[in-house]
């Protein structure tokens, strides 16, 4: 899949990095496996010889325990290596995983399932920082031709879904999980490989592991616990883009009584007026997507807003955002392979609803839930536990999956998250209100 994404890019498209908060596409593909060579490779199959020394400066991102690496802000200026020299360290390190996985120890395989939905998070990534890169280009360029519209009525009036009351079990056994092997991750990570023996070794992997495949959490989705929910109601649907045309239009942005004194600030100082990748030209608003710039789908859910925005547009519907409990207590019901996820490279974009309540895909919903660890958290011993505890402060939780997440990657629990200002990742609103 990863292959997939950057297929239409060129080595200069690949290299651009438009701001410290988006890494080039070429680094995406490096620093995924240099993971696989480092964590899984270079730490468990005797022998290994590391491809290029030079590499783990490069593509580290921000593993202290690994020493020091190139600064984020200047990973756009690493014209080399080129496109073509990343792609064939992949091949080798994807050959080497493949020819090493019948023999690794249980604690390499746990890494291996990591590995792949670690590479799932950077094809998200990697999309929603293609798309920051090229809206700054004045020629607006398309990565893909735009998908053919079909044409959908605007949605109805908000319904409103009774939540749980009382005490409910959140989050994932990590006790379980940690040392899972994700056999259908694997098998979807390599489906685009260009090698028939390597698909035949991850098959043969595939059976030789399947009867003791279990479920996959990150750490920070548990340890499974209780958390009490008051009476409480979730909006049926996600926040449309027509509805947002009428926050704007009814003076939102320009309202302090909306605002948390920060997200005021934020607004004031940076002049936001409306979504990022949204113009208004002769009283029409357009957006831009992977598919170029077009006309806002005013039945689609809105993305693209900062958790500042998402929380004044609650204030200013008379409502709230659900705490992560109480979206986590109602998508437990819901299938997480639903909705509009992404399958194949293409046209990526959130699209109307089509009826009922979709829990995942189109947009990452936020929530008004700080990051912060569940009782109990540990994070694993060595480098991995860098992976998501030493991020626990001044971010805020996420959740649902959006267009551009791998399909089968998202779950009721997952914990995705990102600091309050930040919007270029396909963010949108789903309201809750007391009862």
């Amino acid at each position: 899949m990863s292959e997939a994404l950057v297929a239409p890019l060129s080595d200069a498209d690949a290299t651009i990095q438009s701001m410290d908060d988006a890494s080039p596409a070429k680094w995406h593909l490096a620093h995924t496996s240099w993971f696989f060579e480092t964590f899984v490779l270079r730490d468990h199959v005797p022998g290994y010889r590391i491809h290029d020394e030079r590499f783990a400066f490069l593509f580290n991102s921000y593993y202290e325990a690994e020493g020091a690496r190139h600064a984020r802000p200047h990973r756009g200026l690493l014209s080399r290596p080129s496109l073509d020299e990343i792609l064939a360290y992949r091949t080798a390190v994807t050959n080497a995983v493949l020819a090493a996985v019948p023999d690794l120890p249980p604690e390499a395989e746990a890494l291996v399932a990591l590995g792949c939905h670690h590479e799932e998070q950077h094809q998200e990534l990697l999309l929603t920082d293609i798309l920051h890169h090229f809206s700054v280009n004045p020629l607006q360029p398309a990565v893909w031709p735009g998908a053919p519209k079909v044409p959908v009525g605007m949605p109805g009036p908000i319904g409103w879904i009774e939540g749980a009351t009382g005490e409910v079990c959140i989050g994932a056994n990590i006790e379980t999980s940690s040392t899972s092997r994700d056999v259908d991750n694997r098998v979807r990570t390599t489906t685009y490989s260009t090698s028939p023996q390597a698909r035949g070794e991850v098959e043969r992997a595939q059976t030789a592991t399947s009867s003791t495949s279990l479920p996959f959490a990150f750490d920070c989705e548990g340890p499974r616990h209780r958390a009490l929910l008051h009476p409480h109601a979730l909006a049926d649907r996600t926040v449309t883009n027509g509805e947002w045309a009428a926050f704007i239009a009814d003076g939102g942005y320009r309202d302090p009584r909306h605002w948390l004194s920060d997200g005021w600030t934020w607004v004031q100082r940076e002049g936001i007026d409306a979504p990022l990748y949204w113009q208004q030209r002769d009283g029409v608003w357009t957006r831009f997507g992977l598919d170029g710039r077009r006309p806002i789908d005013p039945a689609a859910p809105v993305t693209h807003v900062s958790f500042f925005e998402a929380d004044a547009y609650a204030s200013w519907a008379g409502a709230r955002l659900p705490t992560e409990f109480e979206w986590e207590a109602a998508a437990a019901a819901h299938d997480p392979a639903s909705g509009n996820q992404l399958d194949t490279a293409g046209p990526v974009e959130p699209r109307p609803s089509i009826g009922g309540p979709a829990f995942f895909g189109d947009v990452w919903e936020w929530t008004g839930s700080a990051f912060r660890p569940y009782p109990g958290f540990r994070p694993p011993e060595g480098a991995v536990g860098e992976y998501n505890g030493k991020f626990m402060s001044g971010q805020f939780v996420l959740r649902g999956g959006s267009c551009a997440t791998p399909r089968g990657h998202a779950r009721a629990s997952y914990r995705n998250f990102f600091y309050p200002h930040q919007r270029w990742q396909f963010t949108g609103v789903r309201l809750a209100k007391d009862l």
